[in-house]
This record gives C-alpha cells, sequence and structure tokens, in this order.
C-alpha cells in the first residue's frame, strides 16, 4: 500500500522518464537493423530470384560499358586508313583490314566491296542502298542489346510485387485460420515482412533504369560517328570503286 502512495505522489517528471526509459527498452530489439540472412529469410524464396536479377543486371551494365566504345563500333583510327586504301584503289587490302579488325563500321565497308566486287558495273545508287541497309542492322543490334536493361527494370518491381502478394496472402491466411493470433501488430508485421520484396524489386529497376538512359545515349552518338564514317566511304566507293 505505501508503494502505492508513492506512485500517486510522485512528480510528474518522474512518471514520465519511467515510461520513456520503458519504451526505449521495449523499442530497442525492433530498432535494430536486419542483417542480410534476415532479409532473405523473411522475403521468402523470391528474394533469391531477385538477387538473381541483380546480378545479371550487374553483368549486363559491366559488359555494355566494355563493348559500346568508339574503338569497337567506328574507330577512327580505321575510318583514315579505309580511306587511305579506297583512294588508292586498294580495295582487297581494304576488305581484309575489315575482316582483321570486326567492327560495325568495317561491317558496313564490308558489304559496299563485296557488293562492288560481284557487281563492278551495278549503279552507284544500289551501292548506297547495300550499305545504308548493312548500317541500319548494325546499329539495330546495338539498339536491341541495350533493350534487356530495360526489360530488367520491368521484369524486378513484378517479381517483387508477386512477393509482396503473396507475403500479404500469408498474413492474412495466418489470421483466418488461428482467431487467436488475429491482432493488429501481427498483421502488420506480415504486411511489413511482403513489402520486403518490393523494396528490393525497385532497387533493382531503378539503377537499370538509369543504366539504360545512359547508354542509350552512348548508342545514338556511336551510330552517328558511324554513319558519318560510312558516308565518307561511301562517296569514295561511288567515285573511285574497287
Amino acid at each position: 500500500m505505501k508503494t502505492s502512495g508513492l506512485w500517486k505522489t510522485a512528480p510528474g517528471w518522474l512518471l514520465a522518464a519511467t515510461a520513456a526509459r520503458a519504451g526505449t527498452d521495449a523499442a530497442g530489439p525492433a530498432a535494430e537493423m536486419l542483417t542480410t540472412a534476415e532479409i532473405l529469410r523473411m522475403g521468402g524464396w523470391l528474394m533469391y530470384a531477385l538477387a538473381g536479377l541483380s546480378v545479371l543486371g550487374l553483368a549486363l551494365i559491366v559488359y555494355y560499358a566494355m563493348v559500346l566504345r568508339a574503338r569497337n563500333v567506328a574507330p577512327a583510327a580505321q575510318a583514315l586508313r579505309l580511306r587511305e586504301l579506297l583512294k588508292e584503289k586498294r580495295g582487297r587490302d581494304a576488305r581484309e583490314l575489315c575482316a582483321q579488325q570486326p567492327t560495325a563500321l568495317a561491317a558496313v565497308a564490308a558489304a559496299g566491296l563485296d557488293f562492288l566486287r560481284e557487281n563492278p558495273a551495278a549503279k552507284p545508287g544500289i551501292l548506297k542502298e547495300v550499305m545504308e541497309s548493312e548500317g541500319a542492322r548494325q546499329a539495330g543490334r546495338m539498339q536491341n542489346m541495350i533493350h534487356y536493361l530495360l526489360d530488367l527494370s520491368a521484369v524486378a518491381p513484378m517479381v517483387g510485387l508477386l512477393g509482396t502478394v503473396i507475403g500479404m496472402l500469408k498474413a492474412f491466411n495466418s489470421v483466418a485460420f488461428d482467431l487467436a493470433k488475429a491482432r493488429p501488430m501481427e498483421l502488420a508485421a506480415g504486411v511489413g515482412q511482403a513489402l520486403i520484396t518490393t523494396i528490393a524489386g525497385l532497387i533493382i529497376a531503378i539503377p537499370a533504369m538509369i543504366a539504360y538512359a545512359w547508354f542509350r545515349g552512348r548508342v545514338i552518338k556511336l551510330i552517328g560517328q558511324m554513319e558519318g564514317s560510312a558516308t565518307d566511304l561511301l562517296a569514295i566507293m561511288e567515285n573511285r570503286g574497287e
């Protein structure tokens, strides 16, 4: 009875401090950061699928950064050498150079050289169509290549949303089949666990979309360089031939 009386007569600041300390102690474990293993366990098997997508996205970004370069598409040194050989009417040597350095520009030039070799009396307009057709094919190949990043940025959020739906279904089923567990805190915990997959999907999709936009600009620039060099080679072929 004396203790009860003490609490009744205790100052307000003492009661507030005690309550704040109790709240801090209760919230301490919940406020701890989750480890990677706990996140994977809470997200379920779909987290492993999302981890695979993240590795795939990183591999694509590294691959595109290495492949989509001017030296692999339309190197200036190769373009200069091809112009010199064509002006000297050394079409065979130009064709060998294209075979030794298989770039996009080399493919366009090789298409024109092969056509001139097989059709020496063809009209210049046909040669232009042949080289433009090969140039369009090379440009389409580079544009289609980077579309895998766009597909990845669309698939990852869908996989995350699937995990969210599955997690919420499990949470509601646990409440529906066991009335003893029908408490808001457990329901909110289940929904929170389900949202982990959506967060993971967005973490994968957003960088993939940014990388796609950046590589798209690079591809447009490389295509412009290839078209400029191919136009110069076409002018020489039309005037000089092999």
